[in-house]
């Protein structure tokens, strides 16, 4: 199956956005591909409110990814923001950090498990966190999805391909910072080592690589996109710059992998390792 990373740099205007995710998917079809990934926060890039832009997957800004899809007969997958609820002693309202694919034959939704409270932002107290894991299937191959932060726990990636999957598609917004771009290409390398399948990275390209203003302090992404074999091999990788990669992906080279490096099945789950 050919895949295709859409690494862009989106900003304020859903609108705009919406420009760029048509743009890139007629290219990844144009490239042969079945599939293209955009970056999270394809819908609106950090650093602006959310709630106002945020909407259900099946909502007007969802259905014209959809079409988008179909027009070009591939599946799209795209990060987005959907309402979610007020928490205890709060008023405000968070929004949910979701993941919609969506194409000629393919509809799930993801919300982001493990928000980042980390390296002094704290996304809890806009975003509600999802409670499950969400895989779908396409082009006869099973994907488990996972969204920036989720990059840092192994335990979702490695219970994606106890699943059965071969790959988990990973959109971002990484957040720039001494040593993060190349925490993130480690970890992505990492992540594929760990469980045995391709780790398709897609995460937004630095702004000012594309010309583009970004909120001061937001996690805006630092590009640095890649799609990682199952044995941890790049097969393809991005620089800060806008860029399509794309890439041929198969089950044969996850179940080779598996029996050269059986992790799944060495694994002491009597010990709960």
């Amino acid at each position: 199956m050919r895949i295709a990373l859409a690494q862009i740099v989106t900003g304020e205007d859903p609108e705009e956005n919406l420009r760029l995710v048509e743009t890139w998917t007629a290219e990844a079809a144009a490239a042969g591909a079945e599939l293209v990934v955009f970056p999270e926060a394809t819908q609106r890039a950090f650093g602006y409110p959310l709630r106002p832009i945020a909407e259900e997957v099946t909502g007007p800004w969802a259905q014209q990814v959809q079409r988008i899809g179909l027009r070009y007969g591939i599946t799209v997958v795209v990060g987005m923001f959907t309402p979610g609820e007020s928490p205890a002693g709060q008023e405000r309202p968070r929004v949910k950090n979701t993941l919609l694919v969506t194409g000629p034959s393919v509809f799930a939704s993801y919300d982001k498990l493990h928000l980042y409270d980390a390296f002094g932002f704290q996304e809890s107290r806009t975003v509600e966190p999802g409670q499950q894991e969400v895989r779908f299937r396409a082009g006869g191959l099973s994907f488990g999805l996972a969204t920036c932060y989720d990059i840092r726990f192994p335990q979702l990636f490695r219970s994606h391909a106890t699943h059965g999957t071969h790959a988990t598609i990973l959109p971002a917004s990484w957040a720039p910072g001494p040593g993060k771009a190349a925490q993130w290409k480690t970890l992505a390398v990492a992540r594929a080592l760990d469980s045995t399948q391709y780790v398709i990275a897609c995460g937004q390209g630095l702004p000012a690589a594309a010309g583009v203003e970004a909120p001061e302090g937001a996690p805006t992404g630092v590009g640095h996109s890649l799609i990682v074999s199952p044995t941890g091999e790049v097969l393809a990788s991005a620089g800060e710059a806008p860029e399509l990669l794309v890439a041929e992906i198969d089950a044969e080279t996850v179940e080779q992998a598996r029996q050269v490096l059986p992790v799944l099945a060495n694994a002491r789950e009597d010990l709960g390792l």
